[in-house]
């Protein structure tokens, strides 16, 4: 059998109780410390905005805030790189798109 420990198994890590932010409405489990990215793929998200143009779907390419390819809206502020912005407790997180602005382009 597969030994299905992880990685806070092995590194005796205890992060702490976790919490709750929602994304589009749906409640997601977080641990203290995670990035809104980290919450999004621990749940299984992998996607969420859309480019301007073409209306593709994107998440996380580089991972350390360089391509902007993560941005959502989190509490009602656009363009918040997913992958750089610690989740908090609470957070309101919705799938961007386009600029996030209300401007359709």
């Amino acid at each position: 059998m597969r030994d299905r420990r992880t990685p806070l198994d092995l590194v005796r890590a205890d992060p702490g109780p976790a919490y709750t932010v929602t994304f589009d409405g749906r409640p997601i489990r977080v641990l203290p410390g995670q990035t809104v990215a980290a919450a999004l793929w621990s749940a299984g998200i992998t996607s969420w905005r859309t480019t301007r143009r073409t209306g593709e779907a994107r998440g996380v390419f580089c991972g350390i805030g360089v391509c902007f390819d993560c941005l959502v809206t989190v509490n009602g502020s656009p363009n918040q790189r997913a992958c750089l912005r610690p989740a908090v407790s609470g957070d309101v997180i919705t799938p961007q798109e386009g600029t996030g602005h209300d401007d359709h382009r």
